[in-house]
């Protein structure tokens, strides 16, 4: 029989917010080493507060985060588009070899060895071609494999990405997918923002769906059923009706 995959991490009926006002409760969900997480809702559910919670940025307000042996680290996180300042004076290959800091700490020099990480991860991001590059020539797309590069430089064991294809066209998600997939076969456990819910069906062993105020956990074609999406507010009544008159009461039990 093959070993089971090791557990990485498991939540149990945590309340997600800020101060006292929570955004979602009774959030229970597991991750194991080399499984990617989607977490799925409509804007204002809690997708950016569970990241925040986990990054230690925000207390959970109730429940309990259980670290199987222990917090990993680092963890490498990749927020959204609007979080970085695309006009600083730096070049492709800066923002990946960004990527060693946690090892080297303040005055630590980038070895031979980080040199080769940095190489290889712009190589398998489709960036070497613009290493030298400055931030404020790139399209949307470069950007994004060149903060791609330095998740892969991270070498973290898990992966936080809050909404990563925003703004990218087509072609650039689905080689950001292929090395999303690649990760998961090194082992490593992901957790992905995502509002495609096609995405989700494809490449994701589970998700977890926020909205309304509640969560639910489980394998995305058992959990992102029509009935479901609308109770969690992802659609509204009145698409929902849209979608069976379209395509069928099928696209009731299965989205």
């Amino acid at each position: 029989m093959p070993l089971a995959t090791p557990m990485l991490l498991s939540a149990k009926e945590l309340s997600l917010g800020y101060g006292n006002q929570a955004v979602a409760e009774d959030v229970t969900f597991e991750l194991a080493s080399g499984e990617i997480l989607a977490v799925v809702g409509h804007n204002g559910s809690g997708k950016s507060t569970l990241i925040k919670t986990l990054l230690e940025a925000l207390p959970p307000l109730e429940g309990t985060l259980n670290w199987h042996n222990g917090r990993p680290k680092p963890i490498a996180y990749l927020g959204q588009m609007t979080e970085f300042d695309s006009s600083f004076p730096i070049r492709v290959r800066d923002i990946a070899a960004m990527g060693t800091w946690p090892d080297l700490g303040l005055l630590g020099r980038v070895d031979s060895a980080c040199r080769a990480r940095i190489s290889d991860a712009l190589e398998r991001s489709g960036t070497a071609n613009i290493a030298d590059m400055p931030l404020h020539k790139l399209s949307v797309g470069q950007l994004q494999r060149a903060l791609f590069a330095r998740t892969m430089v991270q070498d973290a064991q898990l992966i936080l990405l809050d909404e990563p294809f925003t703004a990218v066209d087509q072609t650039t998600e689905t080689a950001l997918l292929a090395l999303i997939d690649k990760w998961a076969a090194e082992g490593r456990a992901i957790i992905l923002v995502l509002h495609d819910l096609s995405t989700v069906l494809r490449h994701c062993n589970s998700v977890l769906l926020l909205g309304g105020g509640c969560a639910l956990f489980g394998p995305p074609k058992e959990t992102l059923t029509l009935d479901n999406l609308i109770a969690h507010r992802y659609v509204t009544q009145s698409q929902g009706a849209w979608i069976e008159e379209m395509y069928g009461k099928s696209e009731k039990h299965n989205v």
